[in-house]
């Protein structure tokens, strides 16, 4: 329930505090007074947006706060949900700068207006007289049925697999598009793979072809140099062999007379060894180098093929050929694979439909069930209100394919007379019929809710005289299961509270504020004696408010 609402610098109010009874509690004041003021203020504690041009003072924020008393700890979880601490008495503030900005607390922890909101909406539903065109909402119509069939539980599995099965449609959709793009690559993405593939390309063959190529294209000045230096060592008059055999003689015939020369010598025999090898090599690769011209047409052919491959793929080298080979190879797998995860979650869809199916079909048997009840039910207030030939027929029909709540259709049909055959009920119901209906519907809704409060902001538009006496029983029969907050113009609906509160204008230095007090008893009779009779009540009009209060003064 709400203890007490606390309201700085709004609209026309600069500060006021309310604290409130957790049964019913009755607002009234004069037209203007800014009854409906608060309710604008008590709507930012649950998410509502805000805007600085409603500021009382422009220079100062906007503050709104509201404690709350909750015994039922079913809240706790959605409190546990959005990280935020759950206490038996739990605060909600909202703050707006003067720039525009607005910050949200639960139990003092930063929260985003959506938490606020989602909060918000378990802790109070307010029902203003422009709300009775709730009735008519097909989503309304069927939340009344859901209420009353009392099977939340099934109904929030369905619409988390519902949620489920709609992520996998998307996800299954999404795979498809990939698939279809994918085959209408495959045939050219096959042949690239098949041309890479038949060329059996080895990620080092470039570099020795071209090396190979450039040696079998200059086969005629190899050969000759490599002759002229082995003839150069070893064949000429003056080669290198002969002279450095000489050297080694005439150095071997004075070894004997200096450790040095023998040295020396020995160094030379080494020169000689070496030049003899090299002599030796350098003839052999002489004679195994021949002029091959059909090698030479092989390589080129090789290397057109691997040139015309990678200004195919614009590529520069054999390693970059490879690896496009290897993604086209993965590619082909991965539509395989893909057709794969396709048919999987085909099936997967078609078990979790057939799931939803039945889930459905409970949730359209336990909705007939509560049709019956509820027809009776908002019958029977009907007439308690002062509507004795009303009734309201709920058909349910069934829609072709599956959606969020199941496969349900609603709609809620209204006959105000006998004789009159139901017809939707926004074509056919007057204002004041609306508000009684739309009591009727709250007051069977708040005996299958938890819900704290519930707040009625001129519900009784339209109706008078004996009807208001009935529609205050009514609302005095919620206090049961609930705290209620009534803001009504009636005297016989403001009799039935626990607590009676006034909203009044003061107009001080040229400029109006909104305040609000609790009327003692004796103030309660005087405020509902106006309320029958105006400024100036006599003596009639005050035993009359004694007695719609039963003499409670």
């Amino acid at each position: 329930m709400l203890q007490k609402l606390s309201i700085r610098n709004y609209a026309l109010i600069d500060s006021v505090d309310l604290e409130l009874d957790k049964g019913l509690n009755i607002i009234t004041g004069e037209t203007g007074a800014g009854k409906s003021i608060m309710l604008g203020a008590l709507s930012l504690i649950l998410g509502q947006r805000a805007e600085t041009k409603y500021f009382f003072n422009q220079d100062k924020k906007c503050i709104i706060e509201g404690w709350f008393l909750l015994a039922d700890t079913q809240l706790q979880s959605l409190f546990e949900e959005n990280d935020v601490d759950f206490y038996k008495e739990n605060t909600l503030r909202r703050e707006i700068s003067t720039d525009g900005k607005s910050r949200a607390f639960i139990n003092d922890t930063p929260v985003t207006l959506t938490v606020m909101k989602q909060i918000g909406e378990r802790l109070i539903d307010i029902h203003s007289q422009h709300a009775t065109q709730e009735v008519s909402d097909p989503s309304f119509q069927l939340l009344v049925v859901d209420t009353l069939a009392g099977h939340q539980p099934l109904l929030t599995e369905y619409r988390s697999k519902f949620k489920l099965y709609k992520q996998q449609q998307q996800h299954l959709a999404e795979l498809q598009t990939k698939a279809n793009e994918a085959r209408n690559k495959q045939d050219y993405e096959q042949f690239l793979f098949n041309e890479l593939e038949s060329a059996s390309l080895q990620s080092d063959e470039q570099e020795k072809m071209e090396t190979e190529l450039q040696m079998l294209n200059n086969t005629e000045s190899i050969k000759r140099s490599l002759l002229t230096g082995y003839n150069l060592l070893s064949e000429e008059e003056n080669a290198v062999l002969p002279i450095l055999k000489e050297v080694v003689g005439q150095l071997q015939s004075i070894e004997k007379f200096n450790p040095a020369y023998e040295a020396l010598n020995e160094r030379l025999r080494s020169v000689l060894i070496e030049v003899k090898d090299i002599a030796a090599e350098t003839a052999g690769l002489e004679e195994h180098i021949v002029f091959n011209p059909s090698r030479i047409d092989e390589i080129n052919a090789r290397l057109d093929l691997i040139y015309g491959l990678q200004q195919k793929h614009r590529v520069n080298n054999i390693e970059e050929l490879l690896s496009i080979q290897n993604q086209l190879s993965d590619n082909l797998a991965n539509l395989l694979s893909g057709d794969e995860e396709i048919e999987k979650l085909v099936k997967a869809l078609e078990l979790l439909q057939a799931d939803l199916e039945i889930m459905a079909g409970k949730l359209s048997t336990n909705r007939s069930k509560a049709i019956v009840n509820t027809e009776t039910s908002v019958g029977k207030i009907l007439h308690q209100v002062g509507m004795p030939n009303a009734k309201i027929k709920i058909d349910q029909s069934q829609a072709t394919a599956l959606n969020k709540d199941g496969k349900d259709l609603i709609s809620l049909l209204f006959s105000a007379n006998s004789g009159q055959p139901p017809a939707p009920v926004g074509k056919v119901a007057s204002g004041g019929e609306l508000s009684r209906l739309m009591l009727a519907i709250k007051s069977i809704m708040a005996k299958h809710t938890s819900l704290p409060t519930l707040i009625f902001d001129e519900i009784d538009t339209g109706i008078s005289g004996e009807t208001a006496l009935r529609v205050g029983d009514v609302i005095g029969e919620l206090e049961k299961n609930m705290q209620v907050i009534c803001i009504t113009h009636l005297p016989q609906i403001a009799a039935k509270g626990d607590a009676h509160y006034f909203v009044y204008k003061n107009e001080q230095s040229e400029r109006t504020t909104t305040g609000i007090r609790k009327l003692s008893n004796g103030d309660r009779v005087s405020a509902i004696a106006e309320m029958l009779s105006g400024k100036t009540p006599g003596a009639s009009a005050m035993e009359n408010a004694k007695d719609l209060l039963g003499y409670k003064n």
